[in-house]
Protein backbone atom coordinates (compact mmCIF):
# COMPACT_ATOMS: atom_id res chain seq x y z
CA UNK A 1 0.00 0.00 0.00
CA UNK A 2 1.18 3.36 -0.62
CA UNK A 3 1.68 6.04 1.94
CA UNK A 4 1.85 9.57 2.38
CA UNK A 5 4.65 11.11 4.65
CA UNK A 6 4.34 14.84 3.99
CA UNK A 7 7.46 16.99 3.75
CA UNK A 8 7.39 20.20 6.27
CA UNK A 9 10.36 22.25 5.11
CA UNK A 10 8.57 24.57 3.43
CA UNK A 11 6.79 25.56 6.33
CA UNK A 12 9.59 26.01 8.04
CA UNK A 13 11.40 28.12 5.39
CA UNK A 14 7.92 30.47 5.64
CA UNK A 15 8.81 30.43 9.76
CA UNK A 16 12.26 31.31 9.10
CA UNK A 17 11.67 34.32 7.14
CA UNK A 18 9.81 35.98 10.83
CA UNK A 19 10.77 36.14 13.87
CA UNK A 20 7.25 35.06 15.66
CA UNK A 21 7.27 31.26 14.56
CA UNK A 22 4.78 31.30 12.77
CA UNK A 23 3.71 29.25 10.86
CA UNK A 24 4.36 26.08 13.09
CA UNK A 25 5.92 23.17 11.85
CA UNK A 26 4.17 21.12 14.65
CA UNK A 27 0.65 22.72 13.98
CA UNK A 28 1.37 22.15 10.09
CA UNK A 29 2.29 18.25 11.19
CA UNK A 30 -0.66 17.90 13.69
CA UNK A 31 -2.95 19.39 10.75
CA UNK A 32 -1.42 16.55 8.14
CA UNK A 33 -1.78 13.60 10.32
CA UNK A 34 -5.34 14.75 11.10
CA UNK A 35 -5.75 14.28 7.19
CA UNK A 36 -4.96 11.09 6.86
CA UNK A 37 -1.37 11.59 6.36
CA UNK A 38 0.56 8.63 7.20
CA UNK A 39 3.85 10.62 8.39
CA UNK A 40 5.82 13.05 8.33
CA UNK A 41 9.41 14.01 6.50
CA UNK A 42 12.13 16.79 6.84
CA UNK A 43 15.47 17.05 5.25
CA UNK A 44 17.67 19.05 7.76
CA UNK A 45 20.55 21.22 6.19
CA UNK A 46 24.22 21.60 7.28
CA UNK A 47 22.92 26.00 7.03
CA UNK A 48 19.15 25.26 8.65
CA UNK A 49 17.60 26.84 6.16
CA UNK A 50 14.35 25.27 6.88
CA UNK A 51 14.03 22.49 8.90
CA UNK A 52 16.37 22.85 12.35
CA UNK A 53 18.00 20.21 14.63
CA UNK A 54 15.31 21.37 17.65
CA UNK A 55 12.55 20.88 15.04
CA UNK A 56 13.38 17.37 14.39
CA UNK A 57 13.46 16.86 18.03
CA UNK A 58 10.36 18.36 18.82
CA UNK A 59 8.48 16.43 15.60
CA UNK A 60 10.17 13.37 17.07
CA UNK A 61 8.25 13.60 20.59
CA UNK A 62 5.03 14.37 18.42
CA UNK A 63 4.95 11.45 17.02
CA UNK A 64 5.60 9.44 19.54
CA UNK A 65 3.46 10.95 22.16
CA UNK A 66 0.48 11.94 20.16
CA UNK A 67 0.87 9.64 16.46
CA UNK A 68 2.78 6.70 17.38
CA UNK A 69 1.72 5.05 14.16
CA UNK A 70 2.76 7.66 11.94
CA UNK A 71 6.15 7.39 10.34
CA UNK A 72 9.21 9.58 10.46
CA UNK A 73 11.52 10.06 7.77
CA UNK A 74 14.87 12.42 8.17
CA UNK A 75 16.02 12.92 4.82
CA UNK A 76 19.40 14.26 4.15
CA UNK A 77 23.23 13.99 2.73
CA UNK A 78 25.16 12.15 5.52
CA UNK A 79 27.05 14.32 6.85
CA UNK A 80 28.52 14.03 10.24
CA UNK A 81 25.35 15.95 11.89
CA UNK A 82 22.79 14.32 10.15
CA UNK A 83 24.29 11.13 11.02
CA UNK A 84 24.50 11.81 14.67
CA UNK A 85 20.85 13.59 14.95
CA UNK A 86 19.17 10.46 12.90
CA UNK A 87 21.33 8.08 15.47
CA UNK A 88 19.92 10.16 18.29
CA UNK A 89 15.93 10.02 16.92
CA UNK A 90 16.16 6.58 15.56
CA UNK A 91 12.83 7.43 12.93
CA UNK A 92 11.06 5.14 10.90
CA UNK A 93 13.58 6.07 8.05
CA UNK A 94 16.72 7.73 7.23
CA UNK A 95 16.70 8.51 3.13
CA UNK A 96 20.44 9.37 2.12
CA UNK A 97 20.24 12.12 -0.03
CA UNK A 98 23.48 12.88 -2.27
CA UNK A 99 22.55 16.79 -2.52
CA UNK A 100 25.32 19.29 -2.38
CA UNK A 101 25.18 21.94 0.91
CA UNK A 102 25.33 24.83 -1.64
CA UNK A 103 22.41 23.21 -3.75
CA UNK A 104 18.59 24.86 -3.44
CA UNK A 105 17.03 21.71 -3.33
CA UNK A 106 17.67 18.08 -4.41
CA UNK A 107 17.79 17.33 -7.83
CA UNK A 108 19.19 14.26 -8.24
CA UNK A 109 20.10 10.21 -6.97
CA UNK A 110 22.86 8.41 -6.35
CA UNK A 111 25.26 7.62 -9.48
CA UNK A 112 26.15 3.92 -8.57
Amino acid sequence: MTKLSVNVNKIATLRNTRSIGIPGVLRCARICLDAGAHGITVHPRPDERHIRPGDVRDLARLLRDEYPSAEFNIEGNPFHAYMDLVAEIRPTQATLVPDDPNQSTSDHGWNL
